[in-house]
């Protein structure tokens, strides 16, 4: 790979640093990058869109490329271009935008390539590996004037919009603790051998940073973010949005204290990352002291403040998803709990107060596009301005769960204070070049 497609051409960054949409009719030419997944609900979203086109698909599997360009075709009329390397994709200049839905070891090197390349990018949760990319992403948006959106899609939710407005307001009195809970039914991975790479399959280019090692199928796909190698466990995979509300719902930036304890329970399989966890985090800004509380449960749980799925609250858990997953704020006059929409109880009693009569789910990649018309970085629901300190913590309790003790953070420096084991855990030990992730800042 030559030094033009790694870091990019300057004439392309330049250029596209100061792009500014004519007029909000202009059609906004979207290339959507790994689509397996979640980035199904990516080409569903732009294809509503109108003055959107999906003008390419990329995907490191051949087969998920065929079908997925096939889906788009059926549901726009027209026929993407295909790439499986994102790096050709982002020489087209009429492509203005990227969105990432790739595993999340590759999230903040692709954002910085389309940062480079004068484009701007949605990327989904988490928008960084692990701390020092998260840093990375923020410096390039800011240096090549992109809009940069994060996944974390109940940032444009109006009921969650509204849910943070009475805390705000006061509704709960002097709020002391937000809890965020990711209680998902997750079975066994079991132990799948090193295998031959499977046909089509871009196995060079799904490592990406990662280290080199043997293909085995635990490791490809969705159970990559059971391996420290590539994901961050499920605090970093369905936890970064509840982690992002219980931040949200309480106000504040970045801890002085975290501690998380865990384990991997139940099952003899591939899996690393621990599949129950109890994070806490202590902040104090402007001398208030306050406290987030983050779980992992993956078997069978009870249900907390009525925090269910809808399935379960239709049927009964027996009949759902045996999920428990969302926020509960508390404060000196009543909590409020959010999952499907939000509800209050106030007073000793806990009487009833607002709460949402539906759920109002927004549209993410429309804000998205809005502030891709708009040049206006207010516009964006989830900036990385927010993004990345729920990043941090997702990032900071794995840290102190791998090292076994609490972490002190400074939340000046952005550092755990005398601690150069932890501090040395903000990073990878080495990127298998070429694909290393440029130190921007």
């Amino acid at each position: 790979m030559n030094r033009r497609h790694f870091f990019m051409s300057s004439a392309v960054a330049l250029a596209g640093a100061h792009t500014v949409r004519s007029s909000p009719n202009d059609t906004v030419r979207v290339a959507c990058v790994g689509v397996r997944g979640q980035g199904q609900n990516h080409i569903r979203a732009y294809s509503k869109m109108q003055g959107v086109e999906i003008a390419a698909i990329c995907d490191v599997d051949e087969s998920v490329l065929q079908q997925r360009l096939g889906d788009a075709e059926k549901l726009t009329g027209k026929r993407p271009a295909a790439f499986t390397d994102l790096r050709k994709l982002l020489e087209d200049k009429e492509i203005d935008a990227i969105s990432i839905a790739t595993p999340n070891h590759w999230h903040a090197l692709q954002t910085i390539w389309g940062c480079q390349a004068g484009k701007d990018v949605y990327v989904e949760k988490p928008c960084a590996y692990n701390i020092f990319e998260a840093r990375q992403i923020m410096a390039a948006a800011q240096k090549y004037n992109r809009m940069v959106q994060h996944g974390t899609n109940a940032r444009s939710s109006p009921t969650m919009q509204e849910a943070v407005q009475h805390v705000r307001a006061g509704l709960l009195g002097d709020v002391y603790m937000s809890r965020g809970l990711c209680y998902k039914w997750r079975n066994t991975i079991g132990h799948t051998p090193a295998e031959p790479v499977p046909p089509g399959v871009h196995y060079d280019l799904w490592l990406g940073p990662a280290p080199e090692h043997a293909f085995t199928r635990n490791r490809f796909h969705y159970n990559f973010h059971w391996f420290w190698d590539y994901g961050n466990g499920d605090i970093g995979n369905q936890g970064v949005h509840q982690m992002d509300a219980a931040r949200w719902l309480l106000g504040v930036k970045y801890p002085n204290k975290v501690s998380a304890t865990g384990g991997h329970f139940m099952f003899d399989d591939d899996q690393e990352t621990p599949n129950t966890m109890v994070a806490t985090f202590e902040f104090n800004e402007a001398g208030r002291k306050q406290m987030l509380v983050f779980e992992v449960r993956h078997w069978i749980t009870n249900s907390e403040a009525d925090i269910l799925t809808v399935a379960d609250k239709m049927s009964g858990p027996a009949a759902g998803t045996h999920a428990s997953v969302g926020n509960i704020v508390y404060g000196s006059k009543g909590y409020l709990s959010t999952a499907n929409g939000y509800e209050t109880f106030l007073g000793k009693e806990q009487e009833p107060g607002p709460k949402s009569k539906d759920e109002e789910i927004g549209n993410n990649w429309a804000n998205f596009i809005k502030a891709v018309r708009t040049r206006k970085h207010s516009d964006l629901n989830a900036p990385l301005e927010e993004a990345v300190p729920s990043v941090y913590l997702i990032h900071l309790a794995n840290i102190s769960y791998r090292l076994g003790r609490t972490l002190h953070f400074n939340p000046e420096t952005l550092t755990c204070q005398d601690d150069h084991e932890a501090n040395a855990m903000f990073s990878r030990q080495q990127y298998r070049a070429p694909f290393v992730v440029p130190e921007t800042v």
